[in-house]
């Protein structure tokens, strides 16, 4: 039977419009304008204030967002944008969102080089979909400007919104935290490899976008501001976040990345592993240091079960590594395996800058006996 010649036109454009949309890709890369370096019209600001909701290529800005050069500022300031030339800084209850094209359900990392720039106490909110979380950016852990950080969601539905936010309210209506550098990366899901080692993700080979031209490392931000762990596999359950750290600027044990425990005692990640209740298991991890001038006796804890082992590394910061391996009884069908750093570490160069025991090949395996 024919179809009407009216349904037949709608027919068409329905197909038009859906071939107009191509099929989300895997992700893994600058968000459009990404880098900020295509800058506003010249008559859309006025001096650095951004003026026009949509002047911002790529992005859609609401309130006071200002488009920054890196150097020396008006009042002394100096605002370091290591992977570029241009950043932009949140004023009181500032945003800037871009609408992204995901796979529904999926997980995503969001990767961003941000720093405070004027007081102690300044929060960035990240949001994306119903994902929302309040990152606390007053501590610096690197000085140069290279703080980074990764946030992952799931995507709710196609079409997602993203949104930087700043919630806070200063004397000055300008300050607020930069934003230098925003990537997104898709989280494929992890299995238990090689064959035997209870331990998803153990190596640590995948995680968030790492910038390639400049990177300070990943900071991962704890449980209770990423119900998404950016770190498959992994919960971050400290109070201060663990660090990513790539092979391509850091040196790691093995592989292509490896997380070092920054934030002394108060950074750790742990994972529940399967088990069986009264079979013996072996927990076996490498402690080193990253070979980014983290000097001194580190020690890095680990617990599994009623067990226990502290592992000491004697630091010169030229990234020497050690293995170490852990036997346990399980007590239950889930054991929890945890790591966290026993000391606080800085940079022998530079005491604004944190670092800490490297963590990598993390392997469970049941014992015959």
């Amino acid at each position: 039977m024919a179809l009407p010649l009216s349904l037949c036109f709608l027919l068409i454009v329905s197909l038009r419009a859906a071939a107009a949309v191509p099929p989300p890709r895997y992700l893994d890369g600058f968000l459009a304008n990404g880098n900020f370096e295509r800058s506003p019209k010249p008559w859309n600001l006025k001096k650095t204030v951004i003026a026009g909701k949509r002047a911002l290529p790529g992005w859609e800005i609401d309130g006071l967002v200002e488009y920054v050069s890196g150097g020396p500022q008006p009042g002394g300031f100096f605002f370091a944008i290591p992977r570029g030339s241009h950043a932009v800084r949140l004023g009181n209850e500032a945003s800037i969102s871009q609408k992204l094209v995901l796979r529904p359900g999926a997980a995503y990392t969001l990767t961003f080089g941000t720093t405070r720039t004027c007081a102690q106490d300044e929060v960035l909110r990240v949001s994306a979909g119903r994902y929302s979380a309040d990152l606390p950016v007053q501590t610096l852990y690197s000085s140069n400007g290279g703080d980074t950080y990764g946030w992952a969601f799931i995507a709710p539905s196609r079409v997602v919104k993203v949104t930087f936010h700043n919630p806070g309210v200063q004397e000055d209506p300008t300050c607020g935290p930069l934003l230098d550098a925003i990537a997104i990366k898709q989280l494929l899901p992890v299995k238990r490899t090689p064959a035997g080692n209870l331990v998803k993700n153990g190596g640590f080979e995948t995680g968030p976008h790492v910038f390639k031209n400049f990177s300070t490392g990943v900071l991962l931000p704890p449980h209770r501001q990423d119900r998404v762990s950016p770190l498959p596999g992994w919960i971050i359950e400290s109070m201060k976040p663990v660090k990513y750290v790539d092979s391509k600027h850091f040196h790691v044990p093995s592989g292509l990345a490896a997380v070092e425990l920054v934030a002394g005692r108060e950074s750790a990640i742990a994972q529940i592993i399967p088990t069986v209740a009264n079979r013996l298991y072996s927990l076996s991890f490498t402690v080193g240091d990253a070979k980014n001038g983290c000097h001194g006796t580190m020690m890095v804890e680990a617990f599994a079960a009623r067990e226990t082992i502290k592992v000491r590394h004697e630091s010169v910061g030229k990234g020497v590594f050690k293995t170490a391996s852990l036997r346990f009884r399980a007590i239950s069908n889930r054991t929890r395996i945890t790591f966290y750093s026993g000391f606080y570490h800085a940079n022998i160069r530079d005491y604004g800058h944190f670092c800490g025991p490297v963590l990598d090949d993390v392997r469970a395996v049941p014992l015959t006996r």
